[in-house]
């Protein structure tokens, strides 16, 4: 993979922020210069998650982060955000296409080389692929893939693929990026 294709992806979760203030936190990111920003507070209510974005869409615009919601292709575009992130058993890209026309960014949560196949086949511009490690969060999902199948999905598709799950400390993160 070129080093220009490389993306620095981040998922929000204000409860990891000290104080759960998830403005503070996206906004850390942001100005961190993460390029893509996944915004995944999915127990927000339309309102609130309205008003957030209200915050972080001219902020992102400024850094160039590429703001991405979670499963929400109606908010999606009535914020202005510039991404769209859908839950692997969510709505299907093509339905999201219609309400999120692109240039617009649609990334797709897969848990398999299958799936990520399948979102490409679909329209997607980029998939998240996991859990490349073990990670509590994502063990109803199965074994991790591992790094051989995050390499195979990299070598298979033509659309970018971000290894999520487990990573951490540089010596892992870099086995991700040598994986493609």
């Amino acid at each position: 993979l070129r080093e220009a294709a490389l993306i620095l992806y981040a998922i929000t979760n204000r409860r990891l922020h000290h104080e759960g203030d998830l403005i503070a936190q996206a906004s850390s990111l942001i100005r961190s210069g993460v390029d893509w920003l996944q915004v995944r507070e999915k127990d927000f209510s339309d309102g609130a998650l309205i008003d957030v974005l209200k915050i972080l869409v001219p902020e992102a615009g400024r850094f160039g982060t590429t703001l991405l919601v979670n499963g929400r292709a109606d908010i999606a575009t009535i914020s202005g955000v510039t991404g769209l992130h859908l839950p692997s058993t969510g709505v299907p890209v093509v339905g999201a296409r219609r309400l999120f026309a692109a240039p617009k960014v649609i990334a797709v949560s897969c848990h398999s080389i299958y799936e990520a196949k399948t979102a490409q086949d679909q329209g997607a511009d980029a998939v998240t692929l996991g859990p490349v490690f073990d990670t509590p969060s994502k063990r109803s999902y199965g074994s991790p893939l591992g790094l051989a199948a995050l390499e195979a999905a990299c070598r298979s598709l033509t659309i970018p693929v971000i290894g999520l799950g487990g990573i951490t400390g540089d010596q892992l993160a870099r086995s991700v990026l040598d994986a493609g």
